[in-house]
């Protein structure tokens, strides 16, 4: 972990169902731009504007430890279920509901990969909680443009028992 990264207090809470639109990435990391970039042309298509609309993403794998082809990230929107899928890259899941390890991270993005560590490496073998069977997963509270890079607050959530 960074010098300047201060784990963050991690706080238990109840999750409720949540349902999404999933544009799901997969392969090499090194894209997420561009399908960030295509998540948000449908996103204006649909008009489910950021201040709306929940953003979240789902984790599942972590790209330091998995060969970039077989990278899996979902970016995600909160929708009533209306919506009709898109093709294979929208679709419609749902984030469960569930008790959850949060954290609330300020900052860029590169403090979420320390966070993350802190909670799996750290906060986890500490806890005696138990894993459920959900990845990893991060609400965007605010992010560029809205604010700027340094003032963005994102949400971590781990699934437990």
């Amino acid at each position: 972990m960074s010098a300047s990264f201060v784990p963050p207090n991690v706080e238990i809470i109840n999750f409720p169902r949540t349902s999404v639109m999933a544009f799901e990435h997969r392969g090499d990391p090194v894209g997420i731009g561009d399908s960030i970039r295509e998540f948000i042309e449908w996103r204006k298509q649909h008009r489910l504007p950021p201040h709306k609309f929940a953003t979240y993403n789902i984790f599942y794998d972590d790209p330091g430890s998995c060969p970039p082809n077989e990278y899996k990230l979902d970016i995600c929107v909160a929708s009533s279920g209306s919506l009709k899928e898109e093709g294979q890259r929208i679709v419609p899941k749902v984030i469960p509901e569930g008790r959850c390890a949060k954290i609330r991270l300020v900052g860029s993005d590169t403090m979420m990969g320390a966070g993350i560590r802190h909670l799996y490496s750290h906060w986890l073998p500490n806890s005696g909680e138990e894993l459920r069977d959900f990845p990893l997963f991060a609400q965007r509270v605010k992010f560029f443009p809205d604010v700027a890079e340094n003032e963005a607050i994102t949400d971590v959530f781990l699934p437990i028992r």
